[in-house]
C-alpha cells in the first residue's frame, strides 16, 4: 500500500505559517540555506517531512490528511491560530472523523481522528 512520503506547503508568508503549523501541531522548521525553503520536521527521524516555501507562480494546492487526538480540539485551535475550518468534523463510520480546514496562507488541509466507534 502508497502512503505520503513528503508534503510540501506553499505559503505567502513563511513567518506567519511557521508561527502556524509550530503552534499547531509542534512542527519543526529549518531554513535551507541560502534559500525561500524549509525543512518540516513532524515527529522526529521516523515522522513524516515536507517542505515549504514561498508560492510558486502557478496554483499549488494539495490537501494532506493529518492525523490528530481530537477534530473537536485541533478545529478550534485552527481557529484560534488564525486558520478556518471549511467543513466540520464528520464521521466515517467505523474509521474515524474529519474536518477540511484553510491556514493562514489560503491552503487546505484535513485533520483525522482514528476511531473505530465513529457512526
Amino acid at each position: 500500500m502508497s502512503t505520503v512520503q513528503y508534503f510540501e506547503v506553499p505559503v505567502d508568508q513563511p513567518s506567519r505559517a511557521r508561527s502556524f503549523y509550530e503552534r499547531l501541531f509542534g512542527w519543526e522548521f529549518k531554513q535551507v540555506q541560502g534559500s525561500d525553503y524549509w525543512m518540516i520536521e513532524t515527529e522526529g527521524e521516523q515522522g513524516l517531512h515536507g517542505g515549504m516555501m514561498r508560492r510558486p507562480a502557478y496554483e499549488k494546492n494539495i490537501t494532506n490528511y493529518i492525523g490528530i487526538s481530537s477534530v473537536d480540539d485541533y478545529s478550534v485551535k485552527v481557529v484560534e491560530f488564525g486558520g478556518r475550518v471549511m467543513a466540520a468534523k464528520t464521521a466515517v463510520k467505523g474509521m474515524g472523523y474529519f474536518a477540511v480546514c484553510m491556514d493562514t496562507e489560503g491552503n487546505v488541509f484535513g485533520l483525522w481522528e482514528d476511531d473505530p466507534k465513529a457512526a
